[in-house]
């Protein structure tokens, strides 16, 4: 007999990765309702009872209900932000706090519940100076790296190390002329240096003289590597020009892609490394919610069966 328990699947309309493991898993005969925390409250209700055995109650949609302590397991992809644009600035604000803190509440307590990542574990492994700095604790080898408000330390640090990029903290919605843009990696010289650096934080890296990029995505207990050859800097800028090849991590570098994960108590993420020219793996970055779907056709790897295996919490 199907197991009965319902995988929630929280992300935006238009997300293709969470189709393709949705369809998937519908497939399998694995019940699911997918919702975006977007659509709270005019197309999403939450009714959440508190007993001694945790959470109880439902979460409807206009098609779906699912029973809060039943969940079996909670994919946490990429939801739109709440919104109340009939309110007042102010209560929308307040309208907003009370959403978060409400059914962002709720979803982060399901008793007995798998989580894909647990929306507040990917809130904390989210912040770079976390992440390299868990990095440097489990044996990865990390680039020089320097975060700072001060134009002085910006250029002592470019002069230390030589070739030095900026990268920005994190990547909120940008738009020029009404389009969304992408803040880019790139090279910054010690001319590039002014008074603004004082504005606000800025991550300043050395320059890793690569050979190639990986992407490993780990997904429960599978390491999934692939190598991306191409001559760009940052390779997520033209991907017409990347090239993929499956790869197998050295030992060490197996080993401490665990010890990240259970340091963030994660169970997926996608991590970002460069190779240089002796060979190394230098880490860049893991995303806890990152892409990771479009490397299964060019590569063959089974990535999909791999995250609907551990969503539908199938023994291996």
């Amino acid at each position: 007999m199907n197991d009965p328990r319902p995988v929630l699947v929280v992300t935006c309309l238009n997300d293709p990765t969470a189709d393709v493991v949705i369809s998937e898993l519908h497939d399998r005969g694995v019940p699911v309702v997918r919702f975006d925390s977007g659509d709270f409250p005019h197309a999403l209700s939450v009714a959440a009872t508190i007993t001694t055995d945790g959470l109880d109650g439902t979460l409807s949609t206009p098609t779906r209900t699912a029973e809060l302590s039943q969940a079996r397991s909670l994919y946490y992809r990429r939801p739109s932000g709440f919104t109340y644009p009939h309110l007042s600035e102010q209560d929308a604000r307040f309208a907003i706090t009370q959403a978060r803190y409400g059914l962002g509440g709720v979803l982060a307590s399901l008793p007995g519940c798998l989580y894909v990542n647990h929306p507040h574990r990917i809130g904390d492994a989210e912040f770079k100076p976390a992440g390299l700095t868990a990095a440097a604790a489990v044996g990865f080898h990390v680039p020089p790296t320097l975060i700072t408000t001060e134009p002085d330390a910006a250029r002592a640090f470019i002069k230390r190390y030589g070739p030095t990029i900026y990268k920005p903290l994190a990547t909120p919605a940008y738009f020029v002329d009404g389009v969304s843009n992408t803040v880019k990696v790139a090279e910054v010289a010690l001319d590039d240096i002014d008074a603004t650096v004082a504005g606000t934080a800025h991550l300043f890296q050395q320059v890793i003289d690569k050979t190639a990029d990986v992407r490993v995505t780990v997904i429960g207990n599978q390491i999934f590597a692939v190598r991306i050859d191409s001559d760009l800097l940052d390779w997520r800028t033209e991907y017409s020009r990347l090239r993929y090849t499956p790869v197998t991590p050295p030992p060490a570098v197996a080993d401490a892609l665990y010890a990240y994960l259970a340091r963030f108590h994660l169970v997926f993420g996608a991590f970002d490394f460069a190779i240089d020219r002796a060979g190394t793996w230098w880490f860049l970055e893991c995303n806890p919610s990152g892409q990771w779907y479009w490397l299964e056709p060019e590569t063959g790897l089974p990535m999909l069966a791999a995250m609907a295996d551990l969503l539908e919490r199938k023994p291996r």
